[in-house]
């Protein structure tokens, strides 16, 4: 699969909000999943190994009481890498509507995603 098969199948399944399944489907087992320095060691931060990122998405969707709107954005492509846009106006439980906004890059190799890197503003 080619870098740029990777990305689109990733933003398909992400815009269906399959985002465990497109985890599973497309990401190697010792992946790395790197937030804002400011989120790094929070209970979502930095994880490393598909088991680990699999937990950091179970811990956010456990947080989530609703979902308004899901956008993501044409992959950009280059070489080994891709990034998307992503837009999520969600409730979350305790903090009310949050209208989260981020650049997700993405690193491809032998097929599979090795690591995903999340550039947003800290609130």
């Amino acid at each position: 699969m080619s870098t740029e098969t990777v990305a689109n199948r990733l933003v398909s399944l992400c815009r269906e909000g399959k985002y465990e399944e497109a985890q599973r489907e497309l990401y190697a087992q010792d992946a790395i999943s790197i937030e804002p320095q400011e989120m790094s060691n929070g209970p979502m931060g930095n994880a490393k190994g598909l088991k680990a990122i699999l937990a950091k998405g179970h811990q956010f969707q456990d947080a989530v009481e609703a979902i308004h709107k899901n956008e993501v954005s044409n992959p950009v492509v280059a070489d080994g890498w891709f990034s998307v846009a992503m837009h999520l106006d969600a409730t979350m439980k305790g903090r009310g509507r949050t209208d989260m906004r981020e650049i997700c890059v993405y690193h491809v190799k032998n097929d599979k995603i090795v690591q995903e890197q999340f550039f947003y503003d800290v609130h």
